[in-house]
C-alpha cells in the first residue's frame, strides 16, 4: 500500500510519509510560558460531525466504527507515544474488562507499534505513559496492566463522590484526588498533573471530558481526522458534550494533510488546530 500522503497546509504540496507524521512534530520539544503542560486531545469525525453511532444494547452511543481505521489509528498512537500521561474515563476502564474496542494500556506488545516503545526508551522515557482516569461514578475497579508500581495511575472525582470507592481504588494503587465539588475542574486536572511532575498531557477521551478542557481553558491542540463518510443517526455525538461554552474557544490551523489511502480509498484529511486566546468583537 502507498504510504505517502499530500501537505495541503501549510501550503506547498509536497509528499510526505504517513508514518511518523506526527512524530515529526516533536511535541516534546515544545515549551509554553512559564513550563506549563501541553494539552492536546484528538478525534476522527465523520463529515456529518459524528464520532460515535447509536449502540443498540446500551441505548446510548458507542465508538464508530464505520469511520477508524488503521492509519488514523497509527497517527493516534504517534501522539500517544509522546505524552507523558494519558487522560482517559471510568467508562474505558470498565469496558477494558470485557475487552476494549481500542487498547490504550498496553500498545508497544502489539508488533505493529513496538517502534513506538522504542522511540520512548531510546529518549529515557518510562515504558509507557502514566494515566489519568477522570470519573464522578467511580464505578470501575484498576485493570491489571494500571497494576504496575513502576506506572502512576490517577483517578480525578469530585467531593460528591462515594467515600468507600475512593478508597478501594486507593487500596488498588490509584492516587486518588478530588478536583471539584460537582463536576471535574480541567484547570485542577492539569495544575495538579504539573505538580506531579507531568508536562505532555493526552486526551484520549470523549466529548464531555474535551468540554470540562475547554471551559478550564487549559487545551493547547486539537487533532481531527476528517472521514469521508456521512453516518446520521440519533442521538447525535459530536468531539463536543456539555453547556454551551461561556465564550467560543478559538483555534487556528496549525497543519492539513490528505491521506488517500483510507478507508477503502475515500480519503481522510488530518488536521491540527492550535488554541487562541478568544478576543471579543
Amino acid at each position: 500500500m502507498q504510504s505517502s500522503i499530500t501537505k495541503l497546509f501549510p501550503p506547498g504540496g509536497e509528499s510526505v510519509e504517513h508514518q511518523g507524521l506526527y512524530l515529526r512534530q516533536d511535541l516534546r520539544s515544545i515549551v509554553k510560558p512559564g513550563g506549563s503542560p501541553f494539552v492536546y486531545a484528538n478525534f476522527i469525525v465523520s463529515l456529518d460531525g459524528r464520532i460515535a453511532v447509536p449502540d443498540p444494547d446500551s441505548k446510548g452511543v458507542a465508538l464508530a466504527t464505520q469511520i477508524t481505521n488503521k492509519r488514523d489509528w497509527r497517527l493516534f498512537q504517534e501522539l500517544a507515544v509522546q505524552a507523558d500521561v494519558l487522560i482517559t474515563s471510568g467508562r474505558y476502564l470498565r469496558e477494558y474488562e470485557e475487552g476494549p474496542k481500542q487498547e490504550l494500556l498496553q500498545v508497544y506488545d502489539d508488533p505493529a507499534f513496538r517502534d513506538l516503545g522504542e522511540w520512548r526508551r531510546s529518549r529515557g522515557l518510562s515504558d509507557y505513559p502514566a494515566v489519568a482516569v477522570l470519573s464522578r461514578s467511580l464505578d470501575f475497579n484498576v485493570p491489571q496492566p494500571l497494576r504496575d508500581p513502576q506506572r502512576e495511575l490517577f483517578v480525578f472525582t469530585t467531593e460528591q463522590s462515594d467515600t468507600g470507592r475512593k478508597t478501594e481504588l486507593a487500596s488498588q494503587g490509584a492516587q486518588v484526588i478530588t478536583a471539584g465539588e460537582n463536576g471535574i475542574s480541567g484547570k485542577t486536572l492539569v495544575d495538579e498533573l504539573q505538580t506531579a511532575g507531568y508536562r505532555f498531557i493526552y486526551s484520549t477521551a470523549g466529548p464531555r471530558i474535551l468540554h470540562l478542557l475547554l471551559t478550564g481553558k487549559v487545551l493547547d491542540r486539537l487533532y481531527l481526522t476528517f472521514a469521508s463518510r456521512i453516518l446520521g443517526g440519533d442521538p447525535f455525538s459530536s468531539i463536543v458534550e456539555g453547556p454551551l461554552l461561556g465564550s467560543p474557544a478559538d483555534f487556528k490551523i496549525h497543519s492539513l494533510y490528505f491521506d488517500p489511502q483510507e478507508p477503502d480509498n475515500l480519503g481522510q484529511f488530518y488536521a491540527t488546530f492550535d488554541r487562541q486566546e478568544h478576543t471579543p468583537e
